[in-house]
């Protein structure tokens, strides 16, 4: 290499690379006006953002007060909404009812087996209390106030658990100090589950007392 190549054969290839450059960056401000001046989209490509925040209301358009049919009386249950446990009132006839705590515990749970109906369901209703579930009154020896289901309680699933608990629990004839007493087909002993703030909002703990010892 001689002297001359050595001074001068440098900056003559900086300067090709720097003119290469500039003309492709050149392109591709041409390219992205060109895209945005015709409404182009620069990629077709699905972006996966997340999980869409919940527009669920979980209220229904129908609460306004209506008249209600005579004998008939109207109930607050908990059904399953983003998640949540959220209330619903229904209108039930009450003609049978009178102050049985077992005939008030059996049409809660008939209303919380029913489906959602149409406004329920635009609001984000569901419920997931099975529909063979039943219930039963106390057993000699069963602390006052126990309500026995057709199944063991722990083994119903979470959400459903929490909704029969805070129905029953918020029910002036069924729960006290924010629980109820319930029990299973075994010979298992009743406890107390509690309708707490936590139960509604994480449907997978639904916390209890305990065993309750029988009298």
């Amino acid at each position: 290499m001689t002297r001359s190549d050595r001074v001068y054969g440098t900056p003559r290839k900086g300067r090709r690379r720097t003119g290469r450059t500039a003309a492709a960056l050149a392109a591709v401000a041409a390219c992205a006006a060109l895209a945005a001046g015709c409404g182009i989209r620069s990629t077709s490509v699905p972006v996966d953002a997340g999980a869409a925040p919940s527009r669920m209301p979980c209220r229904t358009t129908s609460a306004q007060a209506t008249a209600q049919p005579p004998e008939s009386a109207s109930v607050r249950i908990y059904l399953v909404c983003a998640s949540q446990l959220a209330t619903v009132e229904r209108t039930v006839g009450v003609d049978e009812w009178g102050s049985d705590p077992l005939l008030i515990a059996q049409a809660l749970l008939s209303e919380l087996q029913r489906a959602p109906g149409a406004d329920e369901r635009r609001a984000g209703f569901s419920t997931d209390v099975p529909a063979g579930l039943r219930v039963a009154e106390a057993r000699e020896g069963d602390p006052e106030g126990t309500l026995r289901l057709s199944e063991q309680p722990d083994d119903l699933p979470a959400e459903a658990l929490a909704q029969v608990v805070c129905s029953y629990a918020e029910s002036e004839s069924l729960g006290s100090g924010g629980s109820v007493l319930l029990g299973g087909p075994g010979n298992y002993t009743p406890r107390g589950y509690l309708c707490t703030t936590e139960t509604k909002t994480r449907l997978g703990e639904v916390p209890t007392l305990g065993a309750v010892k029988l009298s």
